[in-house]
């Protein structure tokens, strides 16, 4: 270590700053892709070799760079997208610090060939990394710009050790690409991996050309148990797809969140789309979506980490408030109509591909489609649970036991429930007499579902092993787990109810004392009234310590303590906390469980249409209060072709 203070030499200062900024030969995509960007670049061509390890060539048709700056551009901090700090906090471009193609230039063999349109002859500069020495020189090019990275990290052999395997680098190229194709539909990109073409991806002009594009880069299977959300409030815009609850993954891998078209983690919106998927996603599972939020962009600062993987919101708790009231409003309209309805549409559009998405129903806000039949294994769990005793099946908390149901005690049970919202009459001993004015029965005493009956479950035909329920819909046969549905109608007439009544409290034995941080503290004065309405009698009584005199009822049992700090660090980093309302809807979720209509259970058709009927309006009724779907469709196409029928 030297003793003195001393500069250092411009070399040294663009390698240590490339170890900032090219991490790996997918870092280089993202920094240059993006300077195409950020050039009005309408298409995107890159070429890689060994994982970009060899060669990287990237070719965009955007505005160029003039002889005169070539030489500038290389050079660090050297940039024309922002000239005073008044820019800065104004930023609505993808790079801005001007340090990209000098920490390229410094660990690889650089050329860079470029034509203005103003510019009759195209122009190259060539930088081979260690003393950064530049030639410029007339080249062949149409307008635009081409850069070409080979042999990266060559004066660097520490740093090009730790690179991985071809596949593994190539995997996080890929993934630097799916980002960067996400983010602009109104920009076509193609990627060549040794001579091969891995995708050619063309301007995406509507939602359902974006569907496509998406169907490519992820998943068909994400579009097919997706919701389309588009909101805009007050200065902020929210649009894309919600995977449904039982379509997730076991890890976060397929989480795409863009700010003002950049791809970002925030945790702020981690925890405003955690809280919107609270009750209704399957434990341990992580739900799947492409979103994109615009605002003001000098609401966002961007400028937080030298990749750009961050911002931070200059209003957060009007952010979260924002995503979580809209991905909440989205999951709860998940309704069977619409699910149903959806997937029809996906069919169509596999077999119309020049189907006008304006007129289809995924165009519409919050619709949706279809929930996969093919969910797996450990999405599926055994219902034949020990029989729980309950008051009623209409919601009510009082009376759960631990004791079997008495034989017929589960019909009368649901009696009683579907007499709280009665089916339809069925006409036992009538047939269709062709007047079109009487009930229209086949000859085994059931309903003939007409195409534009207001009923998309349909009517219940049977019951299978006493837990799942066959009923026939305009679209086909549909098989509802009677269990896991009734137990999602109970769960929210339970939320419901307790919302009306209110939360009641009751004081601790001896007021305890806890010690928290200061902010902490000025979370607990500042949230006061918030805490009173959970039910909670807490103070502040020092700069680093509450009291806790009263606490609700239902978390008589709990550990205060953690509790309240953890409520308090919520409140402190999001403006909410959905602690105490989890704990309180876990409670309420493990009494609706036992409340519900049990396994091996016979049920009537009246009983088995009232559940029926209250899934189509409850809301969230397509998956049960673990995240498991509550019902599946089977279509007449699916069912011809699996008894190979018209064939």
């Amino acid at each position: 270590m030297s003793s003195t203070i001393q500069k250092l030499s411009p070399r040294l200062a663009n390698q240590i700053a490339a170890g900032e900024v090219v991490e790996r030969p997918a870092s280089v995509i993202k920094e240059v892709v993006e300077n195409a960007l950020d050039a009005g670049a309408t298409r995107i061509e890159i070429d890689i070799e060994q994982a970009g390890v060899k060669l990287m060539r990237i070719k965009d048709n955007g505005k160029g760079i003039i002889k005169d700056e070539l030489d500038l551009a290389i050079s660090r901090h050297a940039t024309s997208k922002i000239a005073n700090l008044d820019d800065l906090e104004n930023v609505q471009s993808m790079g801005f610090r001007g340090e990209a193609l000098a920490s390229i230039a410094s660990v690889s063999k650089l050329l860079l060939t470029s034509k203005p349109e103003s510019q009759e002859d195209a122009w190259s500069v060539l930088a081979k990394g260690q003393d950064m020495d530049t030639q410029i020189q007339p080249a062949a090019h149409p307008d635009g710009t081409t850069l070409e990275v080979t042999d990266l990290f060559f004066n660097t052999p520490a740093r090009r050790k730790f690179l991985k395997t071809e596949k593994t680098e190539f995997n996080h190229i890929d993934e630097v690409f799916k980002r960067l194709a996400l983010s602009r539909f109104d920009v076509s990109f193609h990627l060549r991996h040794n001579q091969k073409t891995i995708y050619a991806l063309n301007v995406a002009h509507n939602q359902l050309e974006q569907e496509r594009r998406i169907a490519q880069l992820l998943s068909k299977d994400l579009l097919q148990n997706a919701v389309v959300i588009h909101a805009d409030d007050q200065g902020i815009e929210l649009k894309g797809w919600v995977g449904l609850p039982t379509f997730s993954k076991a890890h976060a891998s397929m989480q795409y969140f863009f700010v003002n078209g950049r791809v970002v983690r925030d945790k702020v919106v981690s925890h405003a789309i955690k809280q919107a998927y609270r009750d209704v996603l399957y434990h341990g599972r992580h739900p799947c979506y492409v979103l994109y939020l615009t605002m003001n962009p000098n609401m966002v600062d961007v400028n937080v980490h030298p990749t750009k993987h961050e911002v931070r919101f200059r209003e957060q708790r009007a952010v979260h408030g924002f995503l979580f009231h809209h991905l909440h409003k989205a999951l709860a309209s998940v309704r069977p109509n619409a699910q149903i309805e959806s997937q029809v549409h996906y069919a169509n559009q596999n077999t119309n591909p020049g189907q006008n998405p304006e007129h289809s129903p995924a165009h519409n806000n919050y619709a949706l489609s279809t929930a996969s039949l093919n969910q797996p294994e450990n999405m599926r769990e055994q219902t034949a649970m020990s029989l729980t005793n309950s008051g009623s099946g209409s919601g009510s908390s009082a009376g759960y036991g631990n004791q079997p149901l008495a034989k017929g005690e589960a019909q009368s049970q649901v009696h009683h429930y579907a007499n709280l919202h009665p089916s339809e009459p069925m006409q036992m001993n009538e047939t269709y007499n062709g007047t079109g004015t009487d009930s229209i029965v086949n000859q085994t005493g059931l309903p003939v579902v007409d195409e534009n009956e207001g009923h998309p479950l349909g009517y219940a035909l049977a019951q299978l092993k006493g837990i799942f329920i066959l009923a026939e819909n305009a679209k086909g046969l549909l098989i509802v787990d009677m269990h896991a549905a009734h137990e999602r109608i109970t769960y929210e007439r339970m939320k419901t109810d307790y919302a009306r009544s209110g939360i009641a409290s009751q004081p601790v034995l001896v007021p305890q004392n806890i010690n928290v941080s200061a902010h902490q503290a000025d979370a607990c004065e500042e949230f006061a009234q918030y805490f009173s309405q959970l039910g909670f009698d807490v103070r502040r009584t020092g700069q680093e310590s509450v009291m806790v005199r009263e606490i609700p009822v239902y978390l008589s049992q709990s550990e205060v303590e953690p509790l309240i700090q953890k409520v308090l660090m919520d409140l402190h980093q999001a403006g909410n906390s959905d602690l105490i309302e989890a704990t309180r809807n876990e409670i309420l979720s493990t009494m609706a469980c036992h409340g519900s209509v049990r396994a091996n259970r016979r049920l009537s058709i009246a009983e088995m249409n009232a559940l029926l009927r209250d899934m189509e309006i409850t809301e969230r009724s397509g998956q049960c209060n673990h995240g498991r779907p509550t019902f599946a469709q089977l279509t007449m196409p699916e069912l011809d072709k699996l008894f190979m029928r018209g064939r």
